[in-house]
């Protein structure tokens, strides 16, 4: 009874906040430290009530590719999350159902250890009468100092300028809810000076733009055939001549087995580039021997 209450108290307490006449950093403020606690307490009942829908299932499908338990994957975190109280508010702004919050100090993640000043960038999605928890980004201003400066002196123009810092006005359809994953996947995507956007069996879509990077397969790979599709473009101020490389590997749980590599599209430095492309890659009895270790 004693967190039933607690509940009730919580969902009335935001629901007054986001209804009064208070400025917008008191909701967002409320809605953020609900989550925050809700992840250090490992409170999944809170965690769902202050997390806006798109970001819930896109975890939940993450989590479930990756073969993890939800919803308590859900707080394992390598460090936790950011505390606002002691950094400096620099504004909140709001743009049709979303809204973020921005603050400039030391980013405490709990983990010790000593840090410069930077700009932490909440964002929120409107739903259920409240502002609900969606993202944050940290922008790391070591190569940025003249920033540095004019957030420290309370000059707000970067964060006028810059899209990341702005409330988009659109908020995120909610994803499909993909099925549990049987064999993990993840895509690689070396394409510096290009964006390459990539859908792997109509569920797992990823954008990577100037970048080596690897992501998990939204949904794993299915037994048998698998589609792939992506599309490339040149970004300004590229030379057309770099390299590309997309490719999808196949991940073992097994410690010691490699994955197998099942897609690959490439062009070396200078060779042309497709604007678009697909393929289909298989995932074998044989392949799935490999990966649980039961052939070498």
């Amino acid at each position: 009874m004693k967190s039933l209450a607690c509940l009730i108290s919580l969902t009335f307490a935001l629901t007054l906040v986001s209804h009064g006449k208070e400025n917008l950093q008191t909701p967002l403020e409320q809605t953020y430290r609900a989550w925050r606690e809700a992840m250090l307490r490992k409170d999944s009942v809170t965690w769902k009530q202050v997390t806006a829908p798109h970001r819930q299932m896109e975890i939940k499908n993450r989590i479930l590719s990756e073969k993890r338990p939800f919803p308590a994957a859900v707080f394992d975190l390598p460090a936790a999350p950011p505390k606002i109280d002691g950094m400096k508010f620099l504004e909140a702004s709001q743009n049709g159902a979303t809204a973020k919050a921005s603050y400039f100090g030391k980013i405490d993640f709990g983990v010790g250890g000593k840090s410069a000043d930077n700009l932490l960038v909440l964002s929120f999605v409107r739903g259920k009468g409240i502002w609900l928890y969606d993202r944050a980004d940290v922008v790391n201003l070591a190569s940025l100092p003249e920033v540095r400066k004019e957030l420290a002196a309370g000059n707000l123009n970067y964060l006028k300028e810059t899209p990341e810092a702005r409330p988009s006005g659109v908020v995120p359809p909610v994803p499909i809810e993909a099925r549990p994953a049987k064999t993990i996947a993840k895509i690689y995507v070396f394409c510096p000076g290009r964006e390459v956007n990539a859908q792997i069996n109509r569920i797992s879509r990823h954008r990577f733009a100037n970048v080596q990077e690897a992501e998990i397969v939204i949904g794993g790979a299915l037994d048998g055939l698998n589609d792939v599709q992506f599309t490339t473009r040149r970004l300004e101020g590229s030379t057309g001549k770099e390299a590309v490389s997309i490719r999808v590997y196949l991940m073992s749980q097994v410690p010691g087995v490699k994955p197998i590599k099942v897609f690959e599209y490439q062009a070396k430095e200078g060779e042309p580039v497709k604007g678009s492309g697909s393929g289909r890659f298989e995932v074998t009895p044989a392949a799935q021997a490999v990966l649980m270790g039961k052939s070498r």
